[in-house]
């Protein structure tokens, strides 16, 4: 299947694998990409929410943009977030549902789910949970979610029709999906394509 889609999925995964596990271990590295709390103030996140979480919640951080500014989360409601790395949207959310709500967040970087449980157990957010998994692969039951959250992942995958496939499974009918993402228009050389490096920088 990785042939069809271009690139070699396995390699390409590899590669986002090894960036963001820097991005977990050493936040404060020089990146191509801004992170912390100074991207979440510059994309609009509500500085009291931000400033209430840990510096472990916000400081690997690396978003696109802010999925919340499309429409706030209600109290009680069932949230995945796709590629949760360390947390951040997903303590976002979690605020936002409050108790009776649950957030399930998804990444495949060991180090980022470390992370991200750690801060989750310091928090005391019982209704928060951290699954390893592929966003072509959701650890998550059909129809489970209300919402459906990402930020800055899809473009990472190399199969977007399985990601938006496996959305549309875990998504109630009826559900919303709120993404923040890099999207091309322009026709891309097969070159550029096959090229893993432009992928992630």
């Amino acid at each position: 299947m990785s042939a069809d889609l271009g690139v070699n999925a396995d390699a390409l995964r590899e590669e986002v694998r090894s960036k963001y596990r820097e991005v977990a271990i050493n936040p404060n590295g020089d990146f191509h990409f801004h992170t912390g709390r100074p991207l979440a103030r510059r994309l609009g996140y509500d500085d009291a929410l931000v400033d209430a979480l840990p510096d472990t919640a916000v400081e690997s951080f690396a978003g696109v943009a802010n999925p919340f500014s499309l429409r706030p989360l209600r109290a009680g409601e069932r949230v995945v977030d796709v590629g949760s790395g360390a947390g951040f949207d997903s303590f976002v959310a979690a605020r936002q549902v409050g108790p009776t709500g649950q957030v399930v967040g998804v990444d495949m970087t060991e180090e980022m789910l470390r992370k991200a449980r750690a801060t989750a157990a310091s928090l005391k957010f019982d209704h928060v949970e951290f699954r390893e998994g592929l966003a072509e692969r959701l650890p998550v039951e059909d129809d489970w979610a209300d919402v459906v959250i990402s930020n800055g992942v899809i473009n990472l995958c190399a199969d977007k029709r399985a990601v938006f496939g496996e959305i549309h499974r875990v998504l109630k009918s009826g559900g919303h999906l709120q993404i923040a993402d890099i999207a091309n228009g322009q026709p891309v050389p097969a070159a550029a394509v096959n090229n893993i490096d432009l992928w992630t920088a």
